[in-house]
């Protein structure tokens, strides 16, 4: 049920409650407190249709959390919100979360949100579940971290890169060394040493790390889109 936007939000919040028979003084006192929480309190008087569209969202969700629920399904809770309000939010479903033990499953299309929130992931393409593991470990699964050298002669130093243990692949594209590796950062100084010691200069050193995105476009072959 959307929140009616002729009624107020304490209003909204009463009839959620009464609906799922949360107890009068119970009812009371979990309005004023989730209101507080999700920044509320001062507008519970106000119509709902004097609200932002993140106002509105966060009202749903603290009329979700009314009744003490144990699982709690969000669906795109921050689609089409600023980003001020999607970080406010983001905290808020993390301390749900870590603070309050609520099991949270959340449906996103934004990979920077389900790799900040979930402590687990499911790639669904077409209807189908095509992987599933934490953040971390899905990122590892595509490679590791990609390091990108520019130098004053790549085609000298590549033997010598491509010789050490941690690095898994390398090779040149468009003038710049591209090497695969886990846990790049730890290798950098020893990457930019073995250069000087070759007697090639470095003119730049990026470090790629895999984001959801990168799993996103691994498993399923094209890039993220709405459906």
């Amino acid at each position: 049920v959307c929140s009616s936007d002729l009624l107020t939000a304490y209003e909204n919040m009463d009839f959620h409650g009464r609906l799922y028979g949360v107890p009068r003084r119970q009812r009371q006192s979990r309005i004023g407190e989730l209101l507080a929480l999700v920044g509320l309190a001062d507008r519970h008087a106000d119509l709902v249709k004097t609200f932002s569209g993140g106002m509105k969202r966060r009202l749903e969700i603290a009329r979700g959390l009314l009744h003490e629920p144990q699982v709690l399904f969000l669906d795109e809770p921050t689609l089409g919100l600023d980003p001020q309000t999607r970080n406010h939010l983001w905290t808020y479903i993390e301390s749900l979360n870590h603070d309050r033990h609520v099991t949270i499953i959340l449906t996103t299309h934004y990979m920077d949100e389900a790799d900040k929130l979930c402590d687990e992931v499911a790639i669904i393409d077409n209807g189908r579940i095509v992987a599933t593991d934490s953040p971390a470990a899905l990122k590892e699964q595509i490679g590791g971290d990609v390091l990108r050298i520019q130098s004053s002669d790549n085609a000298r130093v590549l033997p010598h890169l491509r010789a050490l243990p941690a690095v898994a692949h390398a090779e040149v594209r468009d003038d710049t060394i591209e090497l695969k590796l886990a846990q790049a950062e730890r290798h950098i100084a020893e990457l930019v040493q073995l250069c000087s010691q070759a007697g090639v200069s470095i003119r730049s050193v990026s470090l790629h790390r895999p984001t959801l995105e990168d799993v996103f476009l691994h498993f399923t072959g094209h890039s993220m889109r709405e459906e």
